[in-house]
């Protein structure tokens, strides 16, 4: 991955004592993610550019205790992507220069610089105008290019990926701490664990300019991967006198994310009350995940038989991690049976299920394969009830991603009457009946962020 800074101002080579490299050498350091090296592709009295390349390594990531990795954890765009692995290696190279310090020329760090800052990969899940949103009122000139999904079929469409031009006069301090704290925000995925520190690095390194910018709710939730308290320690942290955002709350900027704490868990909620209203005393969990639906069924006295399926050995072995499966006492044990499977082939583990959960997995499925889970789940499973929760399209637009998926494995989103026109097909196919609800915050025009569909069996 390459970014170039390119400043330009008189006697411009001695921006090197603030970046801490000399522009007549190659800096190159190993980090925790792979390998990372510093050098000036152009050099001269009234510009520099200053390049940063960063090696990845994808399999180094995934080494010792992640060792049950999918391949996607070893094959991935994070090598030829800018994203939070970027700000590591950021920090590894400049972290004199990220701290504002610079003992040899102190009288550079106030210096104001006019900068062109390339990033020719950019990965940002609500494209080039959250990228503008939050770079231009920093006093940027912002050009977002969308790349070409492939460059030999332009007929596919545009990719998720966009090359980045950011013009403007900033500070060598400010203009890396902008990308330090941003380009993980438009990655909107960080791929370590997010803890109290990252929320002390987000006030450190965004500081006054963090406070006084409009979004600063939105990257601060998009920076801590929305985990709540964590915004709120940071947000309360930033600069004294800041004033509420009353504004972009009104406008919808600070609206729940997809993966915000909270949402999930109202989801899981949802399916266990629709559960046990239908009086079941077995359920399938189909999907399972790490097993988190499962782990709340196991403290509802009434499911007495609790299956779990996924199609990920590794999800599945999260599973069992999660609830303690090897050292559960026997009477749990017995409760429950946690197994690998497919949706779209007929299994007789399935039958004879009073209930049977779907939670946010039809839509990882390719649409073409949707006949086959109507016929394993409702014509030869059968369970007396049926709950699927599924996003809603039209909510996107509230998560200011209106025409792109809510996550890169997802093959479709249906709009609440979409979903409306699958279940009628359902009920025209199968003895079931069915119920819409919302699912989570509900706006006005858009509904809520998921659709919870539930079908009962009528020839009983």
């Amino acid at each position: 991955m390459l970014i170039t800074l390119t400043g330009a101002m008189p006697n411009a080579p001695d921006l090197g004592y603030l970046f801490g490299k000399n522009p007549a050498a190659v800096f190159t350091r190993e980090f925790s993610a792979g390998q990372v090296w510093v050098f000036y592709p152009a050099v001269a009295e009234d510009h520099i550019t200053i390049a940063l390349l960063t090696e990845i390594d994808p399999v180094g990531l995934v080494r010792g205790p992640a060792a049950l990795a999918q391949i996607d954890q070893y094959v991935n765009d994070r090598p030829y992507v800018a994203s939070s692995l970027t700000s590591v290696a950021m920090q590894t190279a400049f972290s004199t220069a990220l701290a504002g310090r610079c003992r040899e020329r102190p009288d550079l760090l106030e210096r104001q610089v006019q900068w062109t800052i390339t990033l020719p990969v950019v990965a940002c899940d609500a494209g080039a105008e959250l990228i503008t949103r939050i770079f231009a009122p920093l006093g940027y000139n912002v050009t977002a290019t969308p790349l070409a999904l492939d460059a030999a079929f332009p007929q596919w469409g545009a990719s998720d990926l966009l090359r980045v031009t950011l013009a403007g006069t900033q500070t060598v301090q400010a203009a890396l701490s902008h990308l330090y704290v941003l380009i993980p925000v438009l990655d909107n995925s960080k791929h370590y664990y997010v803890g109290p520190e990252e929320a002390e690095k987000l006030r450190a390194h965004g500081g006054a300019w963090l406070a006084a910018h409009p979004e600063r709710e939105l990257i601060a939730r998009r920076y801590l991967r929305y985990r709540q308290a964590l915004v709120r320690t940071a947000l309360a942290g930033l600069a004294e006198g800041d004033p509420p955002d009353t504004e972009g709350a009104a406008a919808g900027s600070v609206a729940p994310e997809e993966d915000a704490p909270g949402l999930h868990e109202q989801r899981l909620a949802a399916v266990l009350a629709a559960v046990c209203a239908s009086g079941a005393t077995t359920l399938a969990d189909l999907g399972c995940g790490e097993g988190r639906l499962l782990e709340l069924a196991l403290r509802e006295p009434t499911l007495t038989r609790i299956f779990g399926m996924d199609v990920s050995p590794v999800a599945l072995a999260r599973a069992r991690r999660r609830l303690h499966y090897d050292t559960l006492p026997a009477a749990q044990q017995a409760r429950l049976q946690i197994a690998q499977g497919s949706l779209v082939y007929r299994d007789a583990r399935l039958a004879g299920f009073d209930a049977a959960a779907l939670v946010e997995v039809i839509e990882h499925l390719d649409p073409p394969r949707l006949a086959a889970l109507e016929q394993v789940l409702f014509a030869h499973a059968r369970p007396r009830r049926v709950i699927i929760t599924t996003p809603n399209r039209e909510y996107n637009t509230i998560f200011a991603k209106p025409e792109r998926l809510r996550h890169g494995d997802h093959r479709f989103e249906w709009t609440r009457a979409e979903g409306r026109a699958w279940a009628d097909h359902i009920t025209a196919s199968y003895p079931y009946r069915y119920a819409q609800r919302e699912l989570g915050p509900v706006d006005a025009t858009h509904g809520a962020p998921s659709q919870l569909l539930i079908f009962d069996r009528q020839d009983d």
